[in-house]
């Protein structure tokens, strides 16, 4: 009989799982469970056990949209909230390693399909050098991994937070009104879903224009079709954005094997992305600019990066959990 794990990648809305073999990370059974209709993790992991019927699980590694440090997990963006020890005692588990989804998202990155990511640019990988994750979705991930010996290890990191620096006076502009509303600027008041529509609704005061789109997919959605201009320069004023934090991320790391560019939102706008200043603007270092044009790009478009990353988290020893 397989002794499979149990694998998890959390979010506020959803939470996916997957079994996977020992020593594994090919995915099996994986299915998607909406939070809201459970009472807590332990009763979706076991509504998930029903639904692939499957029984006797013993180890298992969850990643979360939350701090996982200390015995007591409390989730940000839902009503879930457990205890280490309660939560392996009621699934019956023998080894129970929780982690950050995006450290998971991180290792992730080292287990997609060559068919799952898209080069944007140029570049080359430099053999053993840090890697950089980053990804705007409901907030702004960013990770890294280094190689250590046979492993890489995930940086758990707040660069989402970091402060937005302006690039032209567009961004000065932008700048001054994200001040106006939130004193201090981190680039994840840029960069992220509400990041998109904080630079829309901006954009259109500043241009005088009538705000149509009030959600950050339908400012996605009126660029890609072109039918809003505003929401056309929201995006690709995002896309530049990201650009630039993406390199100043590469040159604080030192990141010369290479960028992940994972998250929610930029598999939903690929053709739009790759004819954005993204890569102009990731290049634009100064006396660095021969340096960044070296590093490579990969826009992730994978489905489940982040229970790869998990089950790559189950036995990594250097990840703790």
């Amino acid at each position: 009989m397989i002794q499979y794990a149990l694998v998890g990648d959390i979010g506020g809305t959803n939470a996916r799982f997957a079994l996977v073999r020992p020593g594994s990370v090919v995915l099996e059974h994986v299915d998607t469970l909406q939070c809201s209709e459970y009472d807590n993790i332990d009763a979706a992991c076991s509504a998930y056990f029903s639904r692939v019927g499957i029984a006797g699980i013993e180890r298992a590694c969850l990643a979360f949209a939350c701090p996982v440090q200390g015995e007591v997990i409390n989730m940000t963006n839902n009503h879930w909230h457990f205890s280490r020890t309660g939560l392996a005692q009621q699934l019956g588990l023998k080894q129970l390693k929780l982690v950050n989804d995006f450290t998971a998202m991180a290792l992730g990155m080292l287990h997609i399909a060559e068919d799952e990511k898209i080069q944007v640019g140029a570049g080359r990988s430099l053999e053993g050098a840090a890697r950089l994750v980053i990804g705007p979705g409901t907030g702004l991930g960013v990770s890294g991994l280094v190689k250590a010996n046979d492993d890489w290890i995930p940086l758990s990191t707040e660069g989402g937070h970091i402060s937005f620096a302006p690039a032209d006076d567009v961004e000065i502009d932008l700048w001054r009104a994200l001040v106006a509303r939130f004193g201090r600027v981190s680039v994840e008041r840029i960069l992220c879903g509400q990041g998109l529509l904080n630079l829309y609704q901006i954009l259109s005061e500043l241009r005088g224009s009538e705000i149509v789109c009030d959600s950050p997919a339908a400012v996605s959605i009126a660029a890609v079709e072109g039918s809003d201009p505003v929401a056309v320069e929201a995006l690709s004023r995002f896309c530049r954005i990201l650009g630039g934090v993406a390199g100043d991320n590469v040159l604080t790391l030192g990141a010369r094997g290479g960028v992940y560019l994972c998250g929610g939102i930029l598999p939903r706008v690929v053709e739009f992305f790759l004819q954005s200043d993204f890569r102009r603007a990731f290049e634009d270092k100064g006396r660095f600019t021969a340096y960044m044009q070296a590093v490579p790009v990969w826009l992730c478009i994978a489905d489940n990066p982040g229970l790869l990353g998990a089950a790559a988290a189950l036995d990594n020893s250097e990840v703790a959990g």
